[in-house]
């Protein structure tokens, strides 16, 4: 049965993909957390742009992904969860933790290793945070993190549906949490017990190294609480930061062939 849905993984994330945006965005609209500083359609323009290019370009790259590794791994018996056997409920919650764990070290490796640095700060390059800031990534290192995936579906061996799960969130909880958008404070305090929320995440995008380097996680928020790298909100709060990073602030429209081109840029 799950090889059947693996099948259909693809089409099964685009349907969450586009109706997530289209979710979020429409949040974004009735509730806004921040006046944004750059035209709102040429950035939708640019981001998604390069987002769909990522989806093309791993689509050639890798004659399979991670859910297809998934496959592979429990048909050829690779990894812990195909040789430690467990009811698959528990082996899929289990998966899914271990998943997001490596994601929270990963993100935490790209900010802090030069040659990683240069690519991930595309994303943090973004002077404004909305929905497609959370889909906004260098195709080198969208390939780099799909690398990370396979080997780690390798070592793991998850359950096929805790892959589809886990990829599903992941784009998902990607752009819940980068949406210009209000919450409740009351509610906020209560999800960010659980989840990673936008007013949480948007401390790791502000322009002061101090909290670029806090709060790493984007789907559990235990990660950043257990390895000490939580702030609550940023010294200057939601509306008065300044998103971004220092040398790209007076570049205002950045467009997809400037987003491509960063990482080869002299550093300033």
């Amino acid at each position: 049965m799950f090889e059947f849905i693996a099948e259909y993984e693809p089409t099964i994330r685009l349907s969450f993909f586009f109706g997530s945006l289209a979710l979020v965005g429409l949040w974004e609209i009735i509730f806004p957390r921040r006046k944004l500083t750059a035209p709102k359609a040429w950035r939708w323009a640019n981001n998604l742009g390069v987002t769909f290019l990522n989806s093309f370009i791993l689509r050639f790259l890798f004659p399979v992904l991670a859910v297809g590794m998934a496959v592979i791994a429990q048909d050829k018996g690779w990894g812990l969860f195909n040789v430690i056997h467990m009811p698959l409920a528990l082996a899929v919650i289990l998966a899914i933790i271990l998943q997001d764990l490596i994601i929270y070290g990963q993100h935490v490796l790209f900010h802090h290793v030069p040659l990683f640095w240069r690519l991930h700060k595309v994303h943090h390059a973004d002077v404004d945070y909305d929905v497609t800031t959370g889909a906004r990534f260098h195709p080198i290192e969208i390939c780099l993190s799909m690398a990370i995936k396979l080997g780690v579906v390798i070592l793991l061996g998850p359950p096929i549906v805790a892959v589809i799960i886990f990829e599903i969130i992941l784009s998902s909880m990607a752009m819940f949490n980068h949406a210009n958008a209000r919450l409740p404070i009351k509610l906020d305090a209560f999800l960010r017990l659980i989840v990673v929320t936008p007013d949480m995440h948007r401390v790791h995008h502000s322009i002061n190294s101090p909290e670029l380097n806090r709060n790493f996680g984007f789907n559990l928020a235990i990660w950043d609480r257990l390895f000490r790298t939580y702030k609550q909100a940023p010294d200057a709060g939601h509306e008065g930061m300044t998103i971004g990073l220092p040398e790209y602030q007076e570049t205002r429209k950045q467009s997809a062939f400037w987003i491509l081109m960063l990482p080869f840029r002299p550093t300033k």
